[in-house]
């Protein structure tokens, strides 16, 4: 196996350390193509911008909003209401229960009066402020009639509020739609060296884990909060018309409350962006060993993987903890707040009964709006929490949709097909680091036909010579043409459709073989599936297994072997017909049959077409038309096997050493 292989599987050390040499700027990239760089910085919590950017996505459903926003206000303007109603509920009963003690015949007035004689001053206080009629009982009609009343109210605003949840669910998810297709666009869009140098797991936890939590954060918190806010000012509205003096005795609860959420929110707002920061960390280091289990295995590494993962989950748990812990601490310290101000009202409500300046039944309502009051209040900064955690994952998701793309392509959208395949590489310089060369004016010209063959040692730059062809990353100077054509006007889809490419690293997805080899050509028909796979001799193997083509894959090959995965691939290339043939060390994983099968294959499929064939194992490309050499980012030798063995340079002594000991093979 290769060093460039070992690199691509090592642990989360070498994700984190910083390349000193140009082969290790070259290692860390896994060749190139599918490596691994450094951790995501840590992005600062900004929750205001963060918040008012988040919002924002929602202005294309500015239409439904408003509809959201108007069952709302109706919804909580008649829950507001039903305690008033009720409350006259009340008044009918007790004023019936009272008035049946006194005596028929006289006034209310005269009842009063009377009561105030025998030195009855508080009952006669009491009286004054209900509305009686003496010797009447309670009207059951009038209460019928109130209760269907608040019955038809509550209706109404449960429906209404069902309609505004419907719309609201409807807004949320069509956003977060838009939203994860902003991200699937800017995953398109963005260039190989993000991929390089962020973890995997870091990746799809911003995609998948931080996207879902937006989804929940904005559902509950924008319903509750908009419930609540609606709720506080209807009720505030009818405490006021109740009774002022009560009504100022309870908005004492809300500096008190809000002055705690946020004492708390400053505190907790830091550990939940730590908490998702570390699940994205985690996620990481979890799909780094589930993709190199086997090598995990191989070199006993169990105890150190469990160990990191330890860390990892400790360092989570105690974010998370402490995010909850703070957070949680808002509910029951606003609910004590809350129960302290009810017992307040109730005892002042009492006494202002007794001297019948307030009537049982708005004492009943208004005792009734100071909970609906309190219990808002104390929601909203129950919710402080979850709009935290959301827009700690909207910060995640905005730097990643904020990261560098792409160099825009050429406004020009249309160029001729490749007709001969000329290739050259002029004076091309290029680095990874801005302060660590690996290609300085290099030279090349692959005439149209050829089979050029790239070796040299691990590092030397071998891989990114071709990613650089196919236009994965940009040149710092100098330029690579096309038949004369420079690569960097040519759109970057239409240049990557003439080119095919055969990595070392096989790629299936789930799905059936003929899906995986029609990966190259989408339209292809059944004629032209089952041509390409005879001529990667996939269709031998094929037939020996039980659902023949139709036989379902994974994306790490299910059961098929590595040197047929390779064969698979070769007839995804061989479908696709491109112009122009990059192969990859295609046979550094497999077994000598089957690597004479994939070199027929490759053969064949390199027929009259301008290829380019890196490899370490220099016996598949001895019949080459021109052999470079490089090492260190620079062409140090080209010619034929033939010529290059016999001027025993750099060549000559790459090839004794796989040869000198009865031909056996050694791995560069």
């Amino acid at each position: 196996m290769s060093n460039s292989r070992n690199d691509k599987q090592t642990g989360a050390s070498q994700q984190t350390r910083t390349p000193k040499t140009m082969k290790e700027t070259e290692r860390m990239r896994g060749g190139g193509m599918f490596g691994r760089g450094g951790m995501v910085g840590q992005k600062a919590n900004n929750f205001g911008p963060s918040l008012r950017r988040l919002l924002s996505l929602l202005r294309a459903q500015r239409l439904k909003l408003v509809f959201v926003i108007l069952f709302g206000v109706i919804a909580m303007a008649l829950a507001a209401l039903g305690p008033r109603v009720l409350g006259r509920a009340t008044d009918l009963i007790f004023s019936g229960i009272i008035g049946k003690q006194l005596p028929a015949g006289i006034s209310k007035e005269q009842a009063v009066e009377g009561a105030r004689a025998n030195g009855q001053g508080q009952i006669a206080d009491l009286l004054s402020g209900i509305d009686l009629i003496p010797g009447q009982g309670i009207d059951f009609n009038a209460v019928g009639q109130v209760l269907l009343l608040v019955l038809g109210i509550y209706l109404v605003s449960s429906l209404l509020q069902f309609l505004q949840g419907y719309l609201l669910n409807d807004v949320v998810q069509a956003t977060v739609y838009r939203l994860r297709t902003s991200v699937e666009a800017k995953l398109n869009r963005l260039p190989l060296v993000y991929f390089d140098r962020q973890p995997r797991g870091e990746l799809l936890s911003r995609v998948t884990n931080d996207i879902d939590n937006i989804s929940q954060s904005l559902q509950q918190t924008i319903s509750q909060l908009l419930s609540a806010g609606l709720t506080v000012i209807f009720v505030l509205i009818m405490m006021f018309s109740i009774s002022p003096v009560l009504t100022l005795v309870a908005l004492v609860t809300i500096p008190a409350t809000m002055s705690v959420a946020m004492v708390i929110m400053s505190r907790s707002g830091k550990q939940f962006a730590a908490q998702w920061r570390r699940t994205g960390m985690l996620n990481s280091q979890v799909e780094e060993t589930y993709s190199g289990h086997a090598l995990v295995k191989v070199f006993g590494r169990q105890r150190e993987v469990q160990q990191a993962f330890e860390v990892e989950n400790e360092a989570l748990y105690q974010a998370s903890y402490r995010a909850q812990f703070l957070s949680g601490m808002i509910m029951p310290i606003s609910m004590f707040i809350g129960n302290l101000n009810y017992a307040v009202i109730a005892v002042m409500g009492g006494l202002r009964v007794a001297n019948g300046t307030i009537s049982l039944g708005d004492v009943q309502a208004f005792i009734q709006y100071s909970r609906q009051f309190t219990q808002p209040v104390t929601q909203i900064a129950s919710m402080v929490n979850l709009l935290q955690s959301g827009v700690a994952s909207a910060e995640r998701v905005f730097e990643f949709l904020d990261a560098d793309e792409e160099l825009p392509d050429s406004k020009v959208t249309q160029f001729p097909a490749m007709q001969r395949g000329r290739v050259t590489f002029e004076h091309i310089n290029f680095r990874y680091e801005e302060d660590q060369p690996l290609i300085e004016d290099l030279s090349l010209i692959a005439e149209p036909g050829q089979t050029v063959a790239i070796v040299g040692p691990t590092g030397a730059g071998k891989t990114t010579l071709v990613n650089l062809l196919m236009r994965f990353y940009e040149l710092d100077l100098g330029s690579i043409t096309l038949d004369g054509i420079d690569i960097s006007s040519i759109p970057r889809a239409q240049l990557r459709s003439q080119i095919g490419m055969v990595l070392q690293d096989t790629w299936l997805f789930k799905g059936t073989i003929r899906d995986n080899i029609a990966y190259g050509k989408p339209a292809a028909t059944e004629e032209e599936i089952v041509s390409a796979a005879s001529a990667a001799f996939v269709d031998r193997f094929v037939h020996t297994l039980p659902d023949g083509y139709d036989t379902i894959i994974d994306d790490e090959g299910g059961r098929v072997s590595a040197g047929e995965k390779q064969l698979i691939t070769i007839a995804r290339a061989f479908l696709a017909n491109p112009a122009l043939l990059i192969l990859d060390e295609a046979t550094s994983s497999v077994d000598t049959r089957t690597e004479l099968l994939v070199q027929q294959a490759m053969e064949a499929l390199r027929g009259n077409r301008t290829s380019f064939v890196i490899a370490h194992r220099l016996s598949t490309i001895r019949d080459a038309d021109l052999i470079v050499v490089m090492e260190e980012g620079r062409i140090v030798e080209q010619g034929t096997h033939t010529q290059l063995v016999s001027r025993g340079g750099a060549y000559a002594t790459l090839y004794q050493a796989q040869f000198q000991e009865g031909e056996k093979a050694v791995v560069l």
